[in-house]
């Protein structure tokens, strides 16, 4: 009975053993991808593939390299890694235009291995190119779009809004009725003309201007545009002093904004009329170039933030690159690449071999759903319509050319909180 038994228990044991030895031997399932519009794989060990689109030539270059250099930085903070897979940029230059935007998605997008998208530099390339990005699946995250018609508009869905594009700068809906307000209540002003360029992001900015000034009782004398590219702005200049204008708004670019600034200050009877522009030429090369001809000009744009974490910041980039930053819009992209590559963390998955998923849908779930994300700029909450920083204007004044940027963004003359 014994024996007989044993020769049971040895058999129940080689069959136990043969069902452990299969089921580890099992190969997995292969990955199956559940995401409504699709995933991207990573083999093991292979980079994650980013695109980055911004200005790199023209005038505006200046500030696409700083959104290149806040991405550097965070990644170099990562070790150049997410998940363990090592991040590869892809840059492609917009040249701030639509046409180029639109040029420069398409040659991101063609790439079946990117992941997602780090840009642009440029309100009117963003329209364009988000519109491709999201018709494609992709998600992209801007630290320098600020037009209100990429996100969101008296908090509506604005015209060019697209479904997973996301922004880490303030919807500046509200920065030309910064501009309004302190142009009214603190200087005086009764009567005002205002120019864009044509583009959506001027445009927006001088209507709020204009709806905001005409709300406080001022008059709008004139409202006009002039072409990118324009280098003689003697008669639209001539036309805002024959309109008895107390102020002259105009958010312009580089290098169009730099004319309207020179000539402005050359014409005779221009001198009692008070100059006001944007966050687009608060920047060192527009100051350098204008020089003393800007002293007393004004201007409006996000409030710089500062604190530690942005001092530590300022000197990480200072060692890196041996200069100053040129403009404070480098600290929103910075911003932008931590916020995508920590959504990036939270939406993948691995399979056994090392493989690396992340679902399009899911990677957009994730950054829909950030609130309270820690960044240099101050907490990031993105709502459903991409916006993700709470908005803060300045209005600054130029008095002293020689102090650069900094002496520039250090005298603050009114602060406008929408949400206060």
């Amino acid at each position: 009975m014994l024996g007989s038994g044993s020769r049971v228990s040895r058999g129940l044991s080689a069959l136990l053993f043969v069902v452990v030895w299969a089921g580890c031997n099992r190969t997995p399932p292969p990955f199956e991808c559940k995401d409504s519009i699709g995933c991207v794989t990573v083999a093991p060990e292979a980079p994650i593939q980013i695109g980055v689109l911004q200005a790199l030539s023209g005038k505006v270059a200046a500030l696409g390299r700083e959104q290149i250099r806040g991405i550097e930085l965070a990644l170099a903070e990562r070790e150049g890694q997410v998940s363990g897979h090592p991040v590869s940029l892809q840059i492609v230059d917009t040249g701030c235009t639509v046409e180029g935007g639109a040029n420069a998605a398409l040659r991101i997008i063609a790439d079946p291995r990117t992941v997602a998208i780090l840009g642009t530099t440029c309100s009117s390339a963003a329209a364009a190119a988000s519109k491709a990005m999201s018709d494609a699946g992709l998600t992209m995250i801007s630290g320098n779009n600020s037009a209100p018609f990429l996100t969101a508009i008296n908090g509506r869905r604005a015209p060019d809004w697209q479904p997973g594009y996301f922004r880490t700068t303030a919807n500046e809906e509200t920065s030309g009725v910064s501009a309004a307000i302190y142009a009214f209540q603190e200087l005086g002003v009764r009567r005002a003309a205002a120019i864009n360029d044509g583009d959506i992001y001027t445009q927006g900015l001088t209507r709020g201007f204009e709806t905001a000034f005409e709300a406080k009782g001022g008059k709008i004398v004139l409202s006009t545009s002039v072409n990118k590219g324009d280098q003689e702005m003697g008669p639209v200049l001539t036309a805002v002093k024959n309109a008895g204008a107390e102020l002259l708004f105009f958010p312009l670019f580089q290098p169009e904004g730099n004319y309207m600034v020179r000539q402005a200050r050359r014409m005779d009877g221009f001198e009692k009329i008070i100059l006001m522009s944007d966050g687009a030429l608060i920047e060192n090369s527009f100051i350098r170039d204008v020089g003393a001809l800007g002293v007393g000009m004004y201007f409006v744009g996000p409030s710089r933030p500062r604190g530690p974490a942005v001092d530590r910041l300022d000197r990480l980039y200072a060692a890196e690159y041996g200069t100053q930053p040129a403009a404070s819009y480098y600290l929103n992209a910075y911003d932008a690449a931590n916020l995508l590559m920590s959504a990036l963390e939270k939406a993948a998955a691995r399979s056994p071999d090392g493989s690396w998923h992340v679902g399009r849908q899911a990677l957009r779930d994730a950054l829909y759903a950030a609130r309270n994300a820690e960044a240099v700029v101050g907490t990031l909450a993105c709502n459903e319509f991409g916006d993700c920083a709470r908005p803060v204007f300045d209005v600054l004044r130029l008095d002293d050319p020689t102090a650069g940027i900094e002496g520039l963004q250090s005298n603050v003359l009114f602060t406008y909180r929408p949400s206060e």
